[in-house]
């Protein structure tokens, strides 16, 4: 993998041929990540001893948004350099608890925002997914 492509030690690998997040010059381009945890299971998705599903769309923007801060971590930044975020909804009912998650890392000074709703994920546990561009300079090297 090229420098500027990076897959994050200790984070779920993507489900598919691309890299965590892609560095183009002083941008960092975050792709869509989820609440999966590298064992392949879900923050925000648990079942009860019948099998009932149980999804929580505050526990899941919790788990996407600092899924998220660890990539940026691994790129040299942090959630203060995303200048826009893009969010998919699988439900737009959801909004309400993911707005108010999304509230506690971010404010009207943070990025730019654009929330969508999807038919679906890539796995029926996924209530939400983000993507987001970062502006993290790159540093000289030494």
């Amino acid at each position: 993998m090229s420098d500027d492509a990076l897959l994050v030690e200790g984070k779920a690998r993507p489900r598919g041929r691309f890299p965590h997040v892609k560095r183009a010059g002083d941008f960092v381009f975050v792709s869509g990540t989820s609440s999966r945890r590298p064992d392949g299971s879900f923050a925000g998705a648990s079942a009860d001893e019948l099998g009932t599903t149980s999804l929580d769309i505050r526990e899941q923007t919790r788990a996407v948004i600092e899924n998220i801060a660890d990539l940026l971590a691994a790129a040299g930044g942090g959630l203060a350099d995303v200048v826009n975020v893009t969010t998919y909804l699988v439900n737009m009912n959801d909004f309400g608890g993911y707005n108010e998650v999304y509230g506690t890392y971010f404010d009207e000074s943070g990025p730019a925002r654009t929330t969508v709703a999807v038919h679906q994920l890539p796995h029926p546990h996924l209530l939400i997914e983000i993507s987001c561009i970062a502006l993290i300079p790159q540093r000289s090297p030494a």
